[in-house]
């Protein structure tokens, strides 16, 4: 029986399936990660905890499966994490996590020199990040390198490959399938930068360490994997254009499979390549994290229980954890709306799922605006999942069938990915 392995290292654990040639799932393994140290805007991590809390889950997971049946592996990884590394893979650099807004200079610079639509406007996305810690180190011999690209490069012992979900946000151009000319105006050399490839792309074998210590065969296949995001949609296994999912973790992201991308960085709209069609998506910095600060986990439980999702509240919120939203309406200075306050926490509760609702409306409704389909069906995937109440909210407000995905994990679709007989084709290979 031959076996696949996908990586996903998230944003609190890392996570390892194994699965079968039918895609049916043979073992799992969960490892937590320590959290990133934060110090303001700056969110940063040493990538030494990445790789050993990778090795960690590797072994857990190897202990359940024969590992000679081992034949292809693939990483995915936080979106725009990125550190500098040399051409041996060692790390010069912590790398900035996702999430690290320290670049607001650098920021400026790429407005002034990008095309106004490429995904790497702001202080988060991966060129800025290069950017600032390029200025940082001594010599400008280095690789810029992705959290799933240093990763991979760790099992190969070749470092320098990249996959176009993970280039995205460093400037890649998906349309064209390169590297644009416009980064030299910021100094930025293609020998600084990683060869870029289709994810699912086989781009070396395992190395004698890793063949080592996890026994698997010495021609194991490493592919080039994609972002955590793009992985998780892959795990619903959704192949038919106007398919979308909506995540319902910390934050809200949604994604609709399109037959063309579409960009508007002013709303936080980008697109993913998956063969010849699309991920069409935006990120909102409402979600589930304003609910777990607001309420216990027993509080959740009761008041999930008591939504009447057929009468809904007269309250109009926007339950933002923190000031600023990036989509679907970009405002760095938006503050939250959770006033008035009922007394009664349980509608105030319902409330909140409602504000949630009518931002992933709104947002499904401006990817239409901008030329990607408006869904047929909705797919659910992240912890709310599991709330019903909020789904027939969900589904009266968006006028189209909403469940929840039978698979969701984002390690499932990067094992899918790690399946697939070469880059990834959505309507063969899923």
């Amino acid at each position: 029986m031959n076996l696949y392995i996908g990586i996903d290292i998230g944003t609190s654990a890392c996570r390892a399936c194994a699965i079968n040639q039918r895609a049916s799932i043979v073992a799992t393994a969960r490892r937590k990660l320590p959290p990133p140290l934060r110090q303001g805007v700056n969110v940063e991590q040493d990538a030494r905890v990445w790789w050993q809390t990778l090795s960690e889950t590797l072994d857990a997971l190897c202990a359940q499966i024969d590992p000679e049946q081992v034949r292809r592996i693939a990483v995915d990884g936080t979106s725009a994490t990125l550190l500098l590394c040399a051409r041996d893979g060692t790390a010069l650099t912590p790398g900035l996590m996702y999430n690290d807004a320290r670049a607001e200079a650098e920021a400026g610079l790429i407005a002034a020199a990008a095309p106004p639509d490429v995904a790497v406007q702001g202080a988060t996305s991966g060129l800025a990040k290069l950017l600032h810690l390029r200025d940082r180190l001594p010599d400008t011999d280095f690789l810029a390198l992705h959290q799933a690209d240093w990763l991979t490069g760790k099992l190969t012992g070749h470092f320098g490959i990249s996959d176009e979900n993970n280039a995205l946000k460093t400037g890649y151009d998906p349309v064209q399938r390169r590297w644009p000319d416009w980064l030299a105006t910021l100094n930025v050399s293609p020998r600084q930068l990683p060869e870029v490839v289709p994810p699912g792309s086989v781009i070396g074998t395992v190395n004698d360490a890793s063949v080592k210590r996890w026994r698997w065969p010495a021609g194991t296949e490493v592919v080039a994997g994609t972002t955590d995001s793009t992985a998780g949609f892959i795990a619903t296994q959704a192949s038919t254009t106007g398919t979308a999912v909506t995540v319902l973790g910390s934050t809200l992201v949604i994604k609709v499979l399109s037959n063309q991308p579409v960009t508007a960085a002013r709303y936080g709209v980008y697109s993913h390549r998956l063969g010849d069609r699309w991920l069409v998506g935006g990120a909102s910095n409402a979600g589930g994290a304003i609910i777990s600060t607001l309420f216990s986990s027993c509080d959740i439980h009761r008041y999930t229980r008591l939504v009447n999702p057929h009468q809904l509240t007269d309250l109009d919120y926007y339950p933002l954890s923190s000031r600023g939203e990036r989509f679907p309406i970009q405002d760095p200075l938006m503050e939250p709306r959770l006033e008035p306050r009922p007394s009664s926490d349980a509608r105030f509760f319902q409330g909140i799922l409602e504000g949630l609702a009518r931002i992933e409306q709104r947002g499904y409704r401006l990817l239409a605006e901008l030329g990607a389909p408006y869904p047929e069906q909705v797919l659910t995937v992240g912890g709310g999942a599991v709330n019903t109440g909020w789904a027939v909210i969900r589904e009266q407000l968006l006028g189209v069938p909403v469940t929840r995905a039978k698979q969701q994990e984002a390690a499932f679709g990067t094992a899918l990915l790690a399946r697939s007989s070469g880059p990834v084709n959505i309507e063969v290979d899923l």
